[in-house]
């Protein structure tokens, strides 16, 4: 039997079903047409920034995917079979801790989001990972659509026995599995999620770029090396603020826990170590995988082509554990303390490359919000507010720099501060991951966060661009019944929702 109950959340009490399979999901549906009531899925339910719980319509009823939180196929996955069946309750810190334990040859594509988000809810919004755009890594899904049916895309249509099953991703005929990204046609179940053996050697490369007036110059060579492959990974670019929010708690932990620094004193003490360990306004962070030889290669490749304009590290964890036992060994010195400081709060976040996840994006948060004490999962029982406006771009040094110029001029128009990355994420695109902060608590901070990030996408679509994910409250922004491509969309709707039961104005018209 589903489980559902009534829960507060927010002002407003809601209806949330926790299904446990695919059949109690097909008879939600079939439950919610003869009750003509609209429910709103949820793999985890932690899409900060783009719309929790807390965001849905009031009138919908939740589908808490949780609890459908198994490997599928755990028993057949090898290095021949690097592929796991995966329902939409199963995390990535799951997934990395199964690998760890069964498989340490494979690892996947992590993004830097927490722990427990899911796997199957951030691909299908199109998240972007490490190595990669996420919608790469999922196929053949299983999905109950709004009419009630069970389709299995790709070839999993010839059912799980089939040895094409979890190994073929495209399939014989029209792909149907782009119907389900960023769409309310139906309820994704499971999917077949890709793995990567582990290379020989893999090494981070941190980029610090001597001048802003640069940034061009600088977008346009880490363009260049992704097209040609030399780093494969997705090269993130983060301006000041996006880098030091990320190593501020854990910096601030370091100095409160191995220098005894006083809780009055950590704030000033942190800064001063940002200041000689981050100085710079735009800093980047790749990857480069090989056998020993290719590492080495690229990595001469990347520093000459960077040579004059930028500052080129190569990390690995040899280096970090050297370094921080030096570093750490004399921290009463203050430029060895900064650096100790500043490998501790790298560490987790350089595990990324190796395919561990972590929660130190949120941790950061959560410190910043007076929070510390939560797990990352809690971060919606705290002051904090996110918003992200993440345009999609193209492949063009100057046109990103004066983008995120002017999105940065008109976020502190309204006083705020935007936290930028730039994603190198294709050989022909990138995106920008942009946010702002705000207290939620403050019913005035949330109206002016809302206004700028209001601003801030018709920015955007004044320049001819569109974001690559959109947040639950901005559908009605990015959707027209005057577009021939949004009353197409809708036309699929009727065919696979006739009712209108999932997710009703969700990447569609309402």
């Amino acid at each position: 039997m589903v489980s559902s109950d009534v829960q507060s959340g927010g002002l407003r009490s809601r209806v949330v079903h926790r299904p446990v399979s695919t059949q109690e999901v097909q008879a939600l549906i079939r439950d919610a047409r003869s009750r003509k009531i609209p429910l709103h899925p949820l793999s985890t339910g932690l899409n900060w920034g783009y719309g929790t719980a807390a965001d849905i319509p009031k009138g919908v009823e939740l589908v808490d995917l949780s609890g459908m939180r198994r490997i599928l196929n755990a028993n057949e996955i090898s290095q021949k079979n690097p592929v796991a069946v995966v329902e939409p309750g199963v995390s990535q810190g799951q997934l990395a801790e199964f690998l760890r334990v069964h498989h340490p040859g494979l690892m996947f594509n992590v993004t830097g989001s927490a722990r427990d988000t899911s796997l199957i809810g951030n691909a299908l919004d199109r998240g972007v990972g490490y190595f990669g755009p996420r919608r790469e890594d999922l196929f053949g899904l299983e999905v109950v659509t709004g009419a009630g049916a069970i389709v299995r895309t790709g070839f999993r249509r010839l059912g799980e026995e089939s040895p094409l099953a979890h190994c073929h991703p495209f399939g014989l005929g029209p792909m149907l599995d782009g119907l389900f990204f960023q769409a309310n046609f139906g309820i994704v179940t499971s999917a077949c999620f890709k793995l990567l053996p582990r290379p020989a050697r893999q090494i981070a490369v941190s980029i610090a770029l001597r001048n802003e007036r640069d940034l061009p110059q600088f977008i346009e060579i880490l363009a260049a090396l992704k097209r040609e492959r030399i780093m494969g990974t997705v090269t993130h670019i983060g301006n000041r603020a996006r880098t030091r929010a990320s190593l501020m708690h854990g910096i601030v932990n370091y100095l409160e826990t191995h220098c005894s620094v006083r809780p009055a004193d950590l704030i000033r003490e942190a800064e001063g170590v940002l200041e000689i360990v981050a100085p710079d306004q735009w800093t980047s962070l790749g990857g480069i995988a090989g056998t020993r030889a290719q590492v080495r290669a690229a990595f001469t490749e990347v520093r000459s082509r960077l040579r004059g304009i930028a500052r080129v590290m190569d990390i690995d964890d040899g280096k970090l554990n050297f370094g921080y036992g030096l570093f750490n060994a004399f921290k009463i010195i203050r430029w060895a303390r900064a650096n100790a400081a500043a490998i501790a709060a790298i560490r987790p976040l350089h595990g990324l490359a190796s395919g561990v996840p972590t929660d130190v994006a949120i941790d950061n948060l959560l410190w910043k919000f007076g929070r510390p004490d939560l797990p990352a999962q809690d971060l919606d029982q705290t002051r904090c507010g996110i918003l992200f406006i993440s345009p999609a771009l193209p492949m063009d040094g100057h046109f990103v720099a004066k983008t995120v110029e002017e999105m940065s001029a008109r976020a502190k128009d309204f006083g705020h501060q935007l936290f930028v990355t730039i994603n190198i994420e294709t050989e022909n695109s990138m995106v920008a991951v942009t946010n702002i902060l705000f207290d939620r608590s403050d019913v005035s901070a949330c109206a002016n966060a809302k206004a700028c990030a209001n601003a801030l996408h018709e920015l955007i679509r004044s320049r001819k661009l569109e974001v690559y994910r959109a947040r639950v409250d901005m559908m009605d922004k990015i959707v027209s019944a005057d577009s021939e491509y949004w009353r197409t969309i809708r036309q699929l709707k009727e065919v696979l929702d006739p009712d209108h039961i999932i997710s009703p104005g969700h990447y569609n018209l309402a």
